[in-house]
């Protein structure tokens, strides 16, 4: 194939979409130009679209699926909720028994508060730091994405240069945007010790919650360093913060999540995409005092009243439950491996062919970059005009050779992905740098 092909169906399929659709979808994040493709049928790590192209999955629904496509255990597991029920204003003992999986894999965990999408979780764990603490700011890392709310967007699309000083500008990511939300953020600097402990400091009165990502796809997955960490589990201690973590993503990286990973207990944690096996969801879990802003108190409504029509809804639940028992440590250890494997095996594809690339990432997740800098601030670590230019142009060459990545050159893998899939992910991309060499940035 090639991509773009003006007269294939997913090019039609884009104009008639645009009539009824704004720019044709109802997703920033798949809305690749000149047009979007459009899926026909999905299995394992593999897709086909309405063309008859075949794909090998490096993006799984942008992280969220765990056994890749059409999971068997997962269909069956649904198939037979089905029959019994898809939503109803009732409880189910599905909602325990996934609530009981995940709090007995995080020590963190003692009880969980399920939604239906990672923003939705983001947005009431910011809304639980303030009931808990009776205080109205949030600090967030700049340049981190948290999902679709007003607060959570603040200073998203910071670049480098929007900076007071060593200070960083919480700067709005959509239009609309009050300017009180600007004043009720406060953005700190990525892996900056100095400037964050001041900021951090300066506002602890004020400070409901710091939140971060573990492994910020908008930060080229880049970790932050472990004296970072352990300096906003400090200062939040001493401040009567709550440490706030974002693992939407990150909790694919290992058994306990991210948080097992890095050996850090946050007071409250987001949660989405893998624990729904596929279908809608999002969760917040945490301490026990913390979680009882949900709870409503004798006469009393809840400090932090929450709904949805779709909440812990069966269908999602046993999906989620099915996924997350199939992942077993070993499960995760084994889909670690293959992912380093990848990773060694490009690192040695740059080396070899002696151009400037790097690939970041912990875990099944993983980026490309084509440059060789090292990435710790984010002055480091935001690429440039012409490195997005060139990353958007390659990425439809693997799209053209059968391979699916996300936005900005970032993926993951499955379990479903096996050594075939990895073995043709690197001869694409082994011959699209030699066909590209002389285009590559930075070189």
């Amino acid at each position: 194939m090639v991509y773009p092909d003006f007269d294939s169906k997913s090019a039609a399929l884009y104009q008639r979409a645009r009539k009824v659709l704004p720019d044709g979808n109802s997703r920033t994040t798949i809305a690749i130009k000149p047009y979007p493709i459009y899926l026909a049928k999905a299995s394992g790590a593999e897709v086909i679209d309405v063309d008859s192209n075949h794909y090998i999955d490096f993006n799984n629904n942008y992280t969220s699926l765990l056994h890749g496509h059409a999971f068997e255990p997962v269909q069956s597991a649904v198939k037979s909720q089905l029959k019994k029920g898809t939503a109803c204003s009732f409880t189910t003992e599905l909602e325990i028994e996934l609530a009981e999986l995940l709090c007995n894999r995080v020590n963190s965990f003692q009880q969980i508060r399920f939604c239906n999408s990672g923003s939705e979780a983001v947005m009431n764990m910011l809304k639980a730091a303030r009931a808990f603490t009776g205080k109205p700011k949030i600090a967030k890392i700049e340049g981190l994405y948290h999902g679709s709310y007003d607060f959570a967007e603040v200073s998203l699309k910071n670049r480098p240069q929007d900076r007071n000083g060593s200070t960083p500008i919480s700067t709005a990511y959509s239009f609309g945007t009050p300017d009180s939300v600007l004043h009720e953020v406060i953005a700190l600097p990525f892996n900056e010790i100095e400037t964050t402990e001041t900021l951090i400091k300066k506002h602890a009165e004020s400070l409901a919650c710091v939140m971060i990502d573990l492994m910020p796809q908008t930060m080229s997955m880049v970790s932050p360093s472990n004296e970072y960490l352990q300096t906003l589990v400090k200062l939040s201690k001493e401040y009567g913060i709550l440490l706030a973590f974002d693992e939407v993503i990150s909790f694919r990286l290992g058994y306990s999540g991210g948080q097992g990973m890095f050996g850090i207990e946050p007071d409250i944690t987001s949660l989405g995409k893998i624990i729904g096996g596929g279908f809608p969801v999002g969760a917040i879990a945490g301490r026990r005092d913390v979680m009882s802003v949900f709870e409503p108190e004798e006469g009393q409504s809840a400090r932090l009243p929450h709904g949805g029509t779709f909440n812990g809804n069966p269908v999602t639940m046993i999906a989620g439950k099915t996924a997350m028992h199939a992942m077993t440590e070993d499960k995760f250890e084994q889909l670690n491996d293959a992912s380093q494997s990848l990773k060694d095996r490009v690192s040695k594809i740059f080396n070899d062919l002696g151009v400037q690339g790097q690939v970041t990432g912990t875990g099944s997740l993983f980026a490309l970059r084509f440059h060789k800098r090292p990435m710790h601030k984010f002055a480091d670590i935001a690429s440039t005009d012409v490195e997005i230019k060139f990353m958007d142009h390659f990425r439809q060459y693997l799209i053209s050779n059968g391979i699916w990545m996300g936005t900005a050159m970032a993926g993951c893998l499955s379990t479903a992905t096996s050594p075939a899939h990895i073995d043709a992910f690197c001869r694409v991309l082994k011959d699209g740098i030699i066909e590209f060499k002389n285009d590559l940035p930075n070189q």
